[in-house]
């Protein structure tokens, strides 16, 4: 109150602010209550029109300040003198003592503007205050800070308690003073010290924000925003722990309000509305959409139970080898996932994309528990967790389609419904491989979420680890001394893979999107021509015997081919015995689309035959030192004999059935990736 009552009877910080009388004061005897009503003049930027129009030379509002020495509290209320009939301006401000620590001040900060009617310029009102409003709040913090600086310059560091000269005297008549004293406070909100919280007496309409100060106008009326600042703050206000700007105080009050119009059920607290602001920079029309379609995504999929619903297969619970972990310096919760030893195409096909897009979201929900954990525990807001990444061992396996798919449509859910929740993302160990990698995923990750991952190859790993997490807490893996109680890794047995039927659904198209299902018959390959025009590209492949047995090869030719169109196998006798005899006869390197080439002289094996039986699957990758065109060939496996005494002249034909998929990695990203990004570095 010593440092408030500087700003009067001017104030040069405030410009608008000219000038102020005292019309009305008083005290009570025993100096417990102190009430002091001023009339302010207030110089607005007001268009020469408006102004005009209007007839306004001079602005004036009323100000009343009720200090309770007994209860600690300061209650300033300030209604508009000018204009009363067009316009109804109302704004309260409350300093009272935090209840958990007597030396903090809490500061909570209201305002309404009903504009009935202003000669056409009622619009044009609203923004004004707007602007003013929102321009003053920064400065109001500045202003106090200015004058307890002041202050303490004039050696005024301590203003004793008041104490009581009758100590008989009870709470109840203290307060039946203040309502003597002041009886305009029943038209405005009242704070009570018990319980630090709002109590409506009347239905003036009011868009309160309890963390600091904040407005939002509007025509409407009849609503009310709760303001519960401190326990806001106590559940982690800031995700990185700074203080809003009153501009972003205001978006957030303006938020809530928006969304209480346009959504019926419980709101999120403020800690997780600030996530989706921060996602759209503040802006307030996409975080409000955003929000309203998280909401209803999280009631469709019943995410609010997941915790308590879902149950995690046997197979990720024996092979995926990442958990939570201790927590890294700031004391955010820490997740460590060790990727290089994590066999991707397992678990996806051992429990299937559904679940395990469960099973990330049940890890995401347990960060947001871990956090208000950690804000309890440390008594400072924790809204965001830090993850680790292991990424040795590493390898081309990893770039298996339909996993990084899964992985791109796992951070498309988690950038959709869990922004802003990643405090910092930790890179460890990155093989010469990562880069590739990188260059699918990245693209495909919010900016500001690619400004918190943190890279580090092979170099240094120990030093770099522990400026974030305390060396105590890092895995032994990590050249650290604690144990980490996550599974291995490994491969997951092909025995424990779902039937494509149960791993394929209309929701889980990944794999049908992926992947060609296809046959190969006697006389009649599976072949698929991949065009190379650039020195250095990758091709990378992956396929799965279902049924029957083939062997696979890779061929090259200098020159360009074109994939011929595929021809069905023939089931009449005399045509089925011919192809027969002509597979049999044929030289066992020709290519079946293009006959012409001749093996060892225009088309040349790359990647020598492998045979394969039902139930096996390849992962596999060639670097192409070469331009022109490759080949990848499944074929009937001929016996090695070259004498032949019997013929299969069934008419079915059917030898093997496999679903394959491949995928050519561009030169150039793949060049620029290994050499600018595979450099150990911190970012």
């Amino acid at each position: 109150m010593a440092a408030y009552e500087k700003r009067f009877p001017t104030c040069p910080q405030i410009p608008i602010f000219v000038g102020c009388e005292v019309v009305f004061e008083e005290e009570s005897e025993d100096k417990s209550i102190h009430v002091i009503d001023r009339k302010c003049q207030i110089n607005f930027e007001i268009p020469y029109l408006v102004r005009k129009i209007a007839g306004i030379s001079e602005i004036y509002c009323r100000q009343k300040n009720t200090l309770n020495r007994q209860n600690r509290t300061l209650l300033i209320e300030a209604t508009n003198i000018s204009f009363q009939s067009k316009v109804s301006v109302a704004e309260n401000c409350n300093y009272y003592v935090h209840p958990d620590n007597e030396e903090w001040t809490c500061f909570e900060q209201s305002a309404n503007l009903n504009v009935h009617s202003f000669f056409g310029f009622e619009s044009i009102v609203e923004k004004l205050a707007v602007k003013h409003y929102t321009a003053n709040l920064a400065k109001g913090k500045e202003i106090m800070q200015f004058f307890i600086d002041e202050l303490i310059a004039e050696g005024i560091t301590f203003i004793p308690k008041w104490v009581d000269p009758n100590p008989s005297e009870s709470g109840e008549s203290i307060g039946k003073k203040a309502e003597e004293l002041n009886p305009s406070m029943n038209n405005f909100f009242v704070v009570d010290p018990g319980t630090s919280s709002f109590k409506e007496i009347d239905r003036t309409l009011t868009l309160t924000n309890g963390i600091s100060t904040g407005l939002t106008i509007e025509n409407v009326k009849n609503n009310y925003l709760e303001a519960s600042g401190t326990e806001k703050f106590k559940k982690g206000l800031s995700v990185d722990e700074r203080q809003l700007t009153a501009v972003e105080e205001s978006r957030l009050c303006e938020l809530k309000y928006g969304l209480q119009s346009a959504h019926k059920g419980k709101l999120p607290n403020d800690a997780h509305l600030l996530r989706f602001l921060r996602a759209r920079d503040f802006d307030v029309g996409k975080a409000r959409d955003m929000i309203i379609n998280s909401l209803l995504w999280r009631k469709q999929h019943n995410v609010d139970q997941i915790l308590q619903d879902f149950e995690v297969p046997p197979v990720i619970k024996q092979f995926f080898p990442g958990t939570w972990h201790h927590q890294d310096k700031l004391g955010r919760p820490l997740f460590v996932l060790r990727l290089g030893q994590m066999d991707v195409k397992g678990i996806l096909r051992a429990c299937g994309i559904k679940v395990l897009v469960k099973f990330i979201l049940s890890i995401c929900e347990e960060g947001l528990e871990k956090a208000a954990d950690a804000t309890k525990q440390l008594g400072k807001p924790i809204s965001t967790w830090t993850l680790l990444v292991d990424l040795e061992g590493l390898s081309m396996r990893h770039l298996w389609r339909p996993g990084v798919q899964a992985l791109l449509k796992i951070i498309e859910i988690v950038e959709a419904h869990y922004p802003e929740t990643l405090g910092l993302v930790l890179v460890a160990k990155a093989p010469r491989v990562f880069p590739v990698l990188w260059t699918l995923v990245s693209r495909f990750i919010n900016e500001n979420t690619r400004k918190k991952i943190m890279i580090n190859s092979n170099e240094h790993v120990f030093g770099d680890l522990k400026k974030y997490v305390d060396q105590n807490y890092l895995p032994t893996f990590l050249y650290g001394s604690c144990f980490f109680p996550a599974a291995q890794g490994g491969h997951v047995p092909k025995q424990m893979y779902l039937p494509m039927d149960e791993a394929i659904t209309e929701e889980e198209d990944i794999l049908t999107s992926t992947y060609i299902t296809a046959n190969v018959y006697r006389g009649l390959p599976l072949e698929s021509y991949i065009k190379v025009d650039n020195l250095g590209c990758v091709i990378t492949w992956d396929f799965d015997i279902l049924k029957g047995e083939c062997e696979f090869l890779l061929y090259h030719t200098n020159k360009v081919l074109e994939q011929p169109q595929p021809t069905s196998p023939s089931f009449k006798p005399v045509e089925r015995v011919s192809a027969v005899i002509g597979s049999s006869s044929s030289h066992i390197g020709s290519l079946h689309g293009h006959p012409e080439l001749v093996l060892d002289h225009d088309l040349f094996i790359v990647e020598k035959a492998i045979a394969f039986s039902e139930a096996d699957s390849m992962q596999g990758s060639h670097y192409c030192c070469k331009s022109g065109t490759y080949i990848m060939q499944w074929r009937h496996q001929e016996p090695v004999s070259s004498h032949h005494t019997s013929f299969d002249f069934s008419l079915s034909g059917h030898k093997c059935r496999l679903m394959y998929y491949s995928e050519l990695l561009n030169s150039t990203d793949f060049r620029f990736c290994c050499i600018a990004r595979i450099m150990p570095f911190f970012i």
